[in-house]
């Protein structure tokens, strides 16, 4: 006897925007919180609706350029007044408005560099396949499809009740995403 694998979760297709937002809302009320909603177009209420949380790339960014900030100034001091101090015309060693073009060009080095690392990492880039790519129905969802995935690694995802609560939801069609 043979188990089918577990499947990636299930993919939901909506005639419209309109059925998009209303069964995210269900199937949010429902209970399901690992979901994603997929449309060829930005569509009003979908991010209330899937519960966005804010993101923490402002933050990543800012410790990026404080870092990068400080380790430029930091490093110019070393140099000028540690390392190798040079006395060029009794100017004192540590002359701080000198450091400032050098500190604020690798603030923002830095900081767009730890954004651009931090994107990458909180989006879970690079990911060449993603299961979705599997149906046949989902290359509509750059064009003219409006989709709904519930993740099968949702604590309340069981098959069978969760196809059950996308069709009651409107759905046109309710497709299985293998791994």
């Amino acid at each position: 006897m043979t188990t089918s694998p577990k499947p990636y979760g299930l993919l939901a297709e909506f005639a419209g925007p309109d059925d998009l937002v209303s069964a995210t809302r269900q199937v949010h009320d429902a209970g399901y919180r690992r979901i994603d909603a997929f449309s060829p177009m930005p569509v009003e209420g979908l991010a209330e609706a899937l519960n966005f949380r804010r993101t923490k790339m402002p933050l990543v960014i800012l410790i990026g350029g404080i870092v990068g900030g400080m380790s430029g100034y930091l490093f110019q001091y070393w140099v000028a007044v540690i390392a190798y101090p040079v006395n060029v015309g009794g100017r004192p060693l540590h002359s701080w408005p000198a450091f400032i073009p050098v500190t604020f060009e690798l603030t923002i080095l830095i900081g767009a560099i730890a954004g651009v690392l931090g994107m990458l990492a909180l989006n879970g880039l690079p990911r060449p396949h993603h299961p979705l790519f599997g149906v046949t129905a989902f290359k509509r969802a750059s064009r003219d499809g409006f989709f709904l995935c519930v993740e099968a690694s949702d604590p309340k995802f069981l098959l069978d009740e969760t196809r059950e609560l996308l069709q009651r939801t409107g759905a046109r069609e309710v497709y299985d995403v293998p791994r």
